[in-house]
């Protein structure tokens, strides 16, 4: 049996899937990134007024992405703590990848999920980071 999740405590899909998909007792996130979940703004990030990207900071991407996926897991009924493998995309991984792992290491420090990290070429929208999670739900 399988069980899907929207929820409005997260940045809304981008297209049609939900947030989340429960098989059995594990949880599969769909690529979840940091959009404010209330006004759609990505946090740090400058455009100019033709909508290019000006400046951006990893690290508050990084704080809010985390700040979503809590969200997902919660609406669907699991926690942070069941996380068990992470895919994290980085736009830049020679520029973010020193400050975003400090950042994933204080979140994931007890937690401990498997982790594989890679450089994208783009994301959807103009973010620097997103990831995919699976989980353990009771």
């Amino acid at each position: 049996m399988s069980n899907i999740t929207h929820t409005t405590s997260a940045a809304q899909p981008l297209g049609a899937y939900p947030h989340s998909r429960r098989v059995g007792n594990l949880l599969f996130l769909s690529g979840i990134g940091p959009r404010n979940p209330i006004d759609n703004t990505i946090p740090g990030r400058v455009f100019d007024t033709g909508g290019q990207t000006l400046s951006y900071d990893i690290a508050a991407e990084c704080h809010a992405v985390f700040a979503n996926v809590k969200a997902v897991l919660e609406a669907s009924g699991s926690s942070w703590e069941k996380i068990v493998d992470v895919t994290v995309f980085l736009v830049d991984m020679k520029k973010d990848f020193p400050v975003y792992n400090p950042i994933y290491n204080s979140y994931f420090e007890t937690v401990q999920a498997c982790r594989t990290t890679v450089e994208v070429v783009g994301l959807p929208t103009p973010i620097a980071i997103e990831l995919k999670v699976i989980a353990t739900i009771d």
